[in-house]
């Protein structure tokens, strides 16, 4: 029977991760900085060539740096590296000194771990490993002495446990997530780490027969002993997390009059009626409200949208965006259908998709009734759709982009009282940012809403950093070819399509 590899799986990524900056938010005690100091003794042995380098890890008191030399000279050891006893130096920081526990190797490299927290690292180069990093009093001084040593080919590591919703950490996290910052990010809870070996790994060190009865009870030992604190201590949730995540003011601040809010809703008897009847129906509202809006569009930005689903309770609302030149993101309109037929949601959904120019990607509301629109939209609009579940994960990758949006003005929304309402329901729940399922609103019109245009709008914006190009195009001839059901007769002199030679963005109906 071979031996289990060293490394765990999430050491293993976590170690293989060679991003310039990189992020752990972590539960306690499963052994990521141990994994991390592996990885200090490679790169110290190494030659200059093969990448060695110098790595500073920074921690917050003599302890953490004491345990972390010695887990680089046990991993020296383990890989058989040339390399010297363990020494203390003394570290110049402005005006203090630092104690710190060096290692040299036979490259010429070393590993220094610092008793305290520094804040001035000019004229070094190297790995800044900042552990624990949401308990230094100043972060953001670290990670700017760290980041400058990106210039000379450094790297920068930040591994913590969270410490409250408000900390610096939690931000540096939520901006990374949001692609504010070009960081890498990992994620890995108790739980995970118990799936990928955790507790076999602390049974195979301690001489202990694993079962999974005896993981089972160590697992809840363990929840029972960070008691109320074990959200953020074992499942990465930073505390405190409950609240409105989206201001009024910050949502009013991205409103803009003059952005139509489209509305058709009809009664139940509308169902019953023969096909030929309701698609006409729904042509003529999509001719009259739908085409004057899509032939205003700039035919030169690139377009996406958003699809939340409902049917009889809930609203379906369909979330355009045009991409401006400054990376601006503005709805050219919104629409609210209420009550409608199926096959007429997918009508109006393709009447839209096909005539928005250069579109690039949609996300679809994949979960219930909402599967079958995404289906077909999906097979309509190869490589360009997306079917979202929506998930606790799905929120936490997800929400924080959104945010990130209205934070930098490059998000223009309808400025509409309903849409407020909707984007005012996201609230942070266990540390993450969502529409509750228990959220129950009333619109304008006094009807029932569950924050349906603020989710469409979540999905618009993840819809825009997904992959997936439109297709050149295909050249069907003169536009008086095209059908009258995909090129309404009144806008064939005009529009983006024009007259002369065309070329279809969707598939022709």
């Amino acid at each position: 029977m071979s031996a289990p590899a060293v490394l765990l799986p999430y050491q293993q990524a976590w170690v293989a991760d060679r991003s310039p900056v990189k992020i752990a938010e972590k539960s306690r005690r499963i052994g990521l900085t141990w994994g991390e100091a592996s990885d200090a003794a490679l790169t110290g042995a190494a030659s200059r060539e093969a990448g060695g380098d110098d790595t500073w890890y920074i921690g917050y008191n003599k302890d953490m740096a004491m345990e972390f030399i010695g887990d680089v000279a046990f991993w020296a050891k383990h890989y058989q590296l040339a390399a010297g006893e363990m020494q203390e130096e003394i570290f110049k920081d402005e005006d203090k000194d630092i104690l710190t526990f060096v290692i040299r190797f036979a490259s010429g490299f070393r590993v220094t771990a610092l008793s305290s927290r520094p804040s001035n690292l000019r004229g070094k180069q190297g790995v800044v490993i900042i552990d624990e990093a949401a308990f230094h009093d100043d972060l953001s001084g670290l990670m700017k002495a760290a980041l400058a040593l990106l210039m000379w080919g450094g790297k920068v590591r930040v591994i913590s446990t969270h410490d409250g919703d408000q900390n610096p950490f939690n931000e540096l996290v939520l901006d990374t997530r949001a692609g504010k910052k070009p960081y890498s990010l990992h994620r890995i809870e108790f739980q995970e780490a118990v799936k990928q070996g955790l507790f076999k790994r602390i049974c195979l060190k301690l001489g202990r027969e694993w079962s999974p009865e005896a993981e089972a009870e160590w697992v809840a030992e363990t929840y029972a002993f960070y008691g109320d604190d074990a959200a953020e201590e074992l499942d990465v949730i930073p505390a405190s997390g409950s609240g409105a995540f989206l201001s009024r003011a910050l949502i009013e601040s991205c409103m803009e009059d003059g952005i139509p809010v489209l509305r058709f809703s009809q009664p139940d008897s509308f169902t019953l009626l023969p096909e030929h009847i309701r698609k006409a129906e729904t042509q003529d509202w999509c001719e009259e409200h739908l085409a004057p809006l899509l032939a205003q569009l700039d035919p030169n930005a690139q377009h996406y949208f958003g699809e939340d689903f409902g049917r009889s309770g809930d609203l379906t609302v369909i979330w355009p965006l045009a991409e401006q030149a400054n990376l601006t993101y503005r709805t050219p309109f919104l629409v609210e259908l209420r009550n409608i037929p199926f096959e007429q949601q997918k009508q109006i959904l393709f009447y839209i998709a096909d005539r928005l120019p250069r579109f690039r990607h949609g996300a679809l509301d994949g979960r219930g009734n909402g599967e079958y629109l995404a289906e077909v939209a999906l097979q309509r609009y190869p490589g360009r759709i997306t079917k979202v579940m929506l998930s606790l994960e799905w929120y936490r990758e997800n929400t924080p982009r959104l945010k990130a949006h209205f934070e930098d003005r490059t998000w223009v929304i309808p400025k509409h009282a309903d849409v407020l309402t909707d984007y005012r329901a996201f609230r942070v729940i266990k540390g993450v940012a969502k529409i509750g399922d228990d959220v129950e609103l009333r619109g304008a019109d006094g009807k029932k809403r569950h924050a349906d245009s603020g989710i469409a709008g979540l999905l618009a914006t993840f819809a825009t950093v997904q992959e997936g190009q439109p297709p050149a195009g295909e050249s069907v001839g003169d536009a008086d070819e095209i059908r009258g059901a995909y090129v309404p007769e009144a806008f064939r002199d005009r529009g983006p399509w024009g007259r002369g030679r065309i070329f279809v963005r969707g598939m022709r109906q």
